[in-house]
């Protein structure tokens, strides 16, 4: 926990920062930043590719190595409901937030029912969530 406060401060002061050199020299700025993105980038793809090349790890104990075949289908279904209902919800926002803009700047007395109706698109997100636990909770 004091981990994540102490990382509050550094994520602050790199924050203000990063405000301080955009204003400064913004286009010398602007190119640091994104080297520094595609330097995570390569990062995280190298991470990605350690994490799908199928080497075990020498901590890994025989008993881990005999349960994880067992599971592997429940956990991809539970993953894959996560991430489909996740972009299922974020379309379905998306058309209902613009629409409930459109309908709030000519009526604004329509801000209850426009909520209800982007609530309920959200809900999607929720029932994936659901299947995702269940599935899991089998695994």
């Amino acid at each position: 926990m004091t981990v994540w406060i102490a990382g509050l401060g550094v994520l602050a002061a790199v924050a203000a920062g990063a405000v301080l050199l955009l204003r400064r020299n913004g286009r010398a700025a602007l190119r640091a930043f994104l080297a520094a993105d595609a330097l995570l980038l390569v990062g995280a793809f190298a991470v990605m590719l350690m994490a799908v090349s199928g080497h075990s790890a020498a901590a890994e104990t025989a008993a881990a190595a005999q349960t994880a075949p067992a599971n592997w289908a429940a956990l991809l279904g539970a993953s894959i409901s996560v991430a489909g209902s996740s972009i299922g919800a974020a379309i379905a926002v998306a058309y209902t937030g613009a629409a409930a803009l459109a309908a709030l700047s000519e009526r604004p007395e329509l801000f209850g029912r426009a909520m209800v109706i982007v609530g309920l698109a959200e809900g999607i997100a929720i029932y994936g969530l659901i299947v995702a636990v269940i599935l899991m909770g089998r695994a």
